[in-house]
């Protein structure tokens, strides 16, 4: 049995037991693959994974010499209002969620405001302190907006046709912008397809798609966070540290791209559900079952 399949057939064990509400598993270890679905694999909304989808956006456009992470953003929207201190905020910032901006997330964040990026950028600053909100990934996107015209459209085909992922919808604002950090749905294989991007480091069929320093991105240079639970005390662009030795991109209700790249060239484990509080659980069991399947060094 490949290993693949003995890690798949673990987690599904796993999920039977549990009562996740799993819609499909994929996994790839190396080149060798496995997946099992409970249902036909339609897309879904896959929430906060769209985040990382935004680093790799910016990434390359950054690649194309188009944007700068590490300037200020107000030098792109030069027409708003900013807030004390928000003048300084870089596309890094907004990525990174070290903002320092506080907007808390409602359902209706889009339409509340007549310009949801003026009014997140409006609002003071408290320095470079963590503040997770999907404005600031709707901001980073408003941003490259102003360099490479729609996110959508770029996105579609700069990312998503080599990846061979087609005619994918992204959820917009009433100004016709891209929700950002949310909003996208995607079948568990196309969006395996992407885990596969990131953890080959920007490579797909032996062509550079976007720059590996993004990729790495996603799971280096963290933000240290005091006082969360597992899997919450770091954060970089995107991406999650833990549970354990992995590190992740992780949507609402369990959608997520589950990584370990110290087995047999780089494990993957995708993810995608309905089970909100299930998924930190079930994420830690992908975690557990990854080292169970560590090869052991001979003392």
């Amino acid at each position: 049995m490949s290993s693949a399949q003995t890690i798949l057939d673990a987690l599904v064990r796993r999920a039977d037991e549990t009562g996740f509400g799993v819609h499909g598993l994929h996994v790839r270890v190396g080149d060798d693959v496995a997946e099992r679905h409970w249902g036909p694999d339609v897309r879904r909304e896959v929430h906060s994974v769209a985040k990382g989808v935004c680093v790799l956006a910016t990434g390359m456009a950054a690649d194309d010499g188009l944007v700068d992470v590490d300037e200020p953003v107000a030098s792109y929207l030069p027409d708003l209002t900013f807030g004390a201190g928000t003048d300084e905020v870089t596309l890094r910032h907004l990525l990174t969620m070290t903002s320092g901006v506080d907007m808390p997330w409602s359902e209706t964040e889009l339409t509340d405001w007549p310009d949801l990026a003026a009014e997140f950028l409006g609002r003071p600053s408290r320095g470079r302190v963590f503040q997770y909100a999907n404005a600031s990934t709707y901001t980073a996107m408003r941003v490259l907006a102003t360099r490479i015209g729609d996110v959508g459209e770029y996105v579609s085909r700069r990312l998503f046709d080599p990846l061979g992922i087609e005619d994918v919808a992204w959820q917009r604002c009433p100004n016709g912008f891209v929700a950002a950090g949310e909003g996208l749905a995607l079948r568990t294989d196309e969006l395996a397809r992407l885990g596969q991007l990131v953890r080959d480091r920007g490579v797909v069929d032996g062509r550079t798609i976007v720059g590996a320093r993004w990729c790495d991105a996603m799971h280096t240079d963290w933000v240290e966070r005091e006082g969360t639970g597992p899997g919450y005390e770091r954060y970089a662009m995107a991406g999650w540290g833990g549970p354990g030795r992995l590190w992740r991109l992780h949507g609402a209700y369990g959608q997520m791209l589950l990584f370990d790249r110290d087995v047999d060239g780089g494990t993957v484990v995708t993810v995608t559900a309905d089970d909100h509080f299930g998924a930190d659980a079930f994420a830690a069991d992908v975690a557990d079952e990854l080292e169970r399947q560590r090869p052991t060094t001979p003392a």
